[in-house]
């Protein structure tokens, strides 16, 4: 699902000299948990907005969410011919050509729908590869919300801003059915349930669309098809505001 790029990119790319330099391949590569769900804690779970009812006040039509996930790709889950790629260097600037590695074509597919994915071989081992479509490639320490700031793995969602303003807070009270029609596993909708969601990203135009929000869930582990059951479509959710 195509998001805005961030807004700092979109600022300092016509300014010269704004910026930071990309690290190099002698520093540490950053570690990333793998795709899972949140892990338990002893704190009490988020809650929803509560007039003095006693209610929860639902967020637009009682089970008439759709809820996508995105997560940022990991590149040793793709074996496609390498590409060769140029963009940004460093992360304020926009539609650089500067050469930025080669990767699989497969991998730099899901970039681009997704929006970020971590590499895991060559120089840039443990970087960044970001995507927009109104900044193209660039190379980065970490993933961006449409504010340049870094996303939160079951924390961070999108929407559209006439449907979710920036920074509106919900929390999923019911799940509804995944996409094929069928009950979402307990455990997964749990998961869903748990979370504290705050709206950091904005779909690009026609890209949202009424009662529709999207969630991160972190970094991909196994495949799609094959991986995680996270990767999954909420249908006919039930969101409230937290």
């Amino acid at each position: 699902m195509r998001r805005r790029a961030p807004l700092a990119l979109l600022l300092c790319g016509a300014v010269a000299g704004c910026g930071q330099s990309a690290r190099g391949a002698d520093v540490p590569p950053p570690t990333a948990p793998p795709l899972s769900a949140p892990a338990p804690t002893a704190s009490p779970p988020p809650q929803a907005d509560v007039p003095a009812t006693g209610e929860p006040v639902p967020l637009g039509r009682v089970a008439g969410w759709r809820i996508t996930t995105y997560y940022t790709a990991l590149e040793s889950l793709y074996d496609g011919e390498r590409k060769a790629v140029r963009g940004c260097a460093r992360f304020h600037c926009s539609h650089g050509k500067a050469p930025l590695g080669s990767y699989p074509k497969d991998f730099l597919k899901v970039v681009q729908t997704e929006g970020s994915g971590r590499i895991t071989e060559g120089p840039e081992r443990g970087r960044y590869l970001n995507w927009s479509h109104s900044v193209g490639f660039w190379l980065d320490d970490t993933t961006r919300d449409s504010r340049g700031r870094p996303l939160r793995a079951w924390a961070s969602a999108a929407a559209d801003r006439s449907v979710l303003a920036r920074g509106r807070r919900f929390v999923i009270l019911d799940c509804g059915e995944d996409g094929g029609g069928r009950a979402v596993e307990d455990e997964v909708c749990a998961a869903f349930r748990k979370a504290r969601w705050t709206v950091t990203d904005l779909f690009r135009p026609g890209y949202g669309g009424q009662n529709h929000a999207d969630v991160y869930i972190g970094e991909e582990k196994g495949s799609r098809l094959a991986g995680s059951p996270f990767y999954t479509t909420l249908s006919g959710a039930t969101l409230v505001g937290s």
